[in-house]
């Protein structure tokens, strides 16, 4: 018994340590780093200038909306190609061929990844020159160096964890729900609407949960596809420990960043608790 129960307090105080020692506390060492002014003393004056300053506000908000619109692209082409795989693909080969192709852009360097996508956006670049030859435009789109430029490049880095977030679901539903749903009169969109999309919202979830938070902390892709004209909270950080040297500025801002981050994900777990119950309240009633 005794052992049974120190085996637990182990296996327990195991991720706790590690969660404390490489979460915790570096996050800690930060906020304390924002606190502190160049002198070294203790101050708010960093998150007062974060607030008072509408060119940090404004690079605030186009981080986030940057990231909620790659969330958006990822799930509207991940979902359908997850749902494909998953249900269309019947050789177990071939699907396998088609989750290698999902998956290769994420063996690539984000700086290759992003200087590819800067020859392809061009004004001379492939995507220019297909549209032209559709005559589709009548000249050259201003694709590069702009936030077109940033979210193409991101949806295409975080497409691969929608596609794998919401396919590992869909390959958990029992297919004998769908089967049952069809033979009771419901057709294709509506065995989807009602069976399969409910079903399948933990991996929406969970895939938009992972590309928003890996789209807000993104450096490497805005700064190389920006070309300096558009500016993230990730490139502020950089510019404030490497290049200004002033740490306790740029500390404030990742704070900042991910307090804001947290905010935003923790009201939207809220809201869908309550929107959970509340469904659950309106089955029970009229069962």
């Amino acid at each position: 018994m005794r052992l049974g129960i120190w085996t637990t307090v182990l296996l327990l105080a195991g991720p706790v340590a590690f969660m404390l020692a490489f979460f915790a506390a570096p996050f800690a060492a930060v906020v304390v780093t924002s606190l502190h002014d160049q002198e070294g003393g203790w101050s708010v004056a960093n998150y007062v200038r974060l607030i008072s300053d509408p060119y940090y506000r404004g690079a605030l908000w186009t981080t986030l909306s940057i990231a909620l619109q790659v969330t958006v692209i990822t799930l509207i082409l991940g979902y359908p190609l997850a749902y494909f795989i998953t249900f269309r693909v019947r050789n177990k080969w071939l699907k396998r061929l088609i989750y290698i192709v999902v998956v290769t852009p994420l063996f690539t360097s984000n700086v290759v990844r992003a200087f590819s996508w800067i020859i392809l956006l061009g004004r001379n670049g492939f995507v220019n020159d297909m549209l032209q030859w559709l005559h589709l435009t009548d000249e050259p789109l201003p694709l590069l160096f702009n936030k077109v430029s940033i979210i193409i490049g991101l949806s295409y880095i975080m497409l691969p964890f929608m596609v794998l977030s919401v396919a590992a679901i869909l390959q958990n539903t029992d297919i004998r729900l769908k089967d049952a749903a069809r033979d009771l009169g419901a057709g294709p969109w509506s065995t989807f609407a009602f069976v399969t999309l409910p079903l399948s919202l933990p991996g929406v979830v969970s895939g938009a949960l992972m590309v928003f938070t890996l789209c807000v902390s993104a450096y490497v892709t805005p700064s190389i596809l920006s070309g300096g004209r558009e500016v993230v909270m990730s490139i502020l950080v950089f510019q404030q420990y490497a290049t200004v040297l002033n740490y306790g500025f740029g500390a404030a801002l990742a704070v900042a960043l991910l307090i804001t981050a947290f905010a935003l994900l923790g009201a939207y777990q809220i809201v869908r608790i309550i929107f959970g119950s509340s469904r659950r309240r309106r089955a029970f009633d009229a069962a």
